[in-house]
């Protein structure tokens, strides 16, 4: 973890030992970053050490992920993932909280908005498609079929492939290669096809706290782009920033405009 002043801590739930890392900060507010799928928690590196030290600050590594490993024969499921967090919340002390989630951190971060909305202060969510969201008849169609295409990928192929859609920066595609190359080709799939079980259509659900949403402008995956301005359009609680020249990881390609988007939505100075 970037800083020294964050500390490595553990607990397990439901035969994982999850890791995390905590930043004690000068005030009661925290702040929980979320990563996307097959990554890790180094993916906020460009952020957390950006934020006020007002803030306490807790990144984890999502179950299956990073150092979070899965004993022998266990899979990863999404649903698991509102467990761990709502223990990740017990362990800390967290009555309530700010989420900033990229992906299927941004996924988990609205499931929690949905189903624990008293423990959410505000969100913010970053190339993450709308677990409320309906889908059109192709994309269900396409939905239906990806996992079957990914599997005829050669592995090299879709690691590749997946790295060029998660970035832009070459620095970047090196992390994901990386992260990814360190799993083998079906944990990666099927953590990918686990996230798309967050989708429950619900068309008068509205955010029910503050909600910060971005996007890459040339992120490709999924229907993430096209339905970012018009979830923000809907939705009063929500404020849209569309990031230019940034991939997937739009943290990650475009720090620069991201993290003082950030601090202006968190109500804070930024750091010198």
């Amino acid at each position: 973890m970037s800083g020294a002043s964050f500390e490595h801590h553990r607990f397990t739930r439901a035969d994982c030992e999850i890791h995390y890392w905590f930043r004690a900060g000068m005030g009661d507010k925290v702040i929980v970053f979320l990563h996307g799928a097959n990554v890790d928690h180094r993916m906020w590196d460009p952020q957390v050490d950006t934020i006020a030290d007002e803030f306490n600050l807790v990144v984890w590594d999502a179950r299956g992920h990073g150092q979070s490993a899965l004993s022998s024969g266990q899979k990863f499921t999404f649903a698991d993932l509102i467990p761990d967090l709502l223990k990740l919340y017990e362990v800390c002390g967290i009555t309530k909280a700010t989420l900033i989630g990229q992906s299927m951190g941004g996924n988990l971060a609205q499931e929690m908005a949905y189903y624990h909305p008293d423990l959410v202060e505000s969100l913010v969510l970053i190339g993450c498609t709308k677990n409320t969201g309906s889908l059109t008849r192709m994309e269900k169609i396409l939905l239906s079929v990806a996992k079957p295409l990914l599997y005829c990928h050669p592995w090299k192929t879709l690691v590749k492939q997946s790295a060029e859609a998660c970035a832009n920066r070459n620095d970047v595609r090196r992390y994901v290669t990386d992260c990814f190359t360190s799993m083998d080709k079906e944990t990666f799939i099927e953590a990918i096809m686990s996230v798309t079980t967050c989708l429950h259509e619900d068309a008068a659900y509205r955010f029910p706290c503050p909600a910060l949403l971005l996007c890459g402008s040339d992120d490709t995956t999924g229907n993430i782009r096209k339905i970012a301005q018009p979830w923000a359009e809907s939705d009063p609680n929500c404020t849209f920033h569309m990031i230019e020249n940034a991939g997937h990881n739009a943290n990650q390609d475009a720090p620069e405009i991201v993290n003082p988007l950030i601090q202006q939505f968190l109500g804070v100075p930024p750091l010198p």
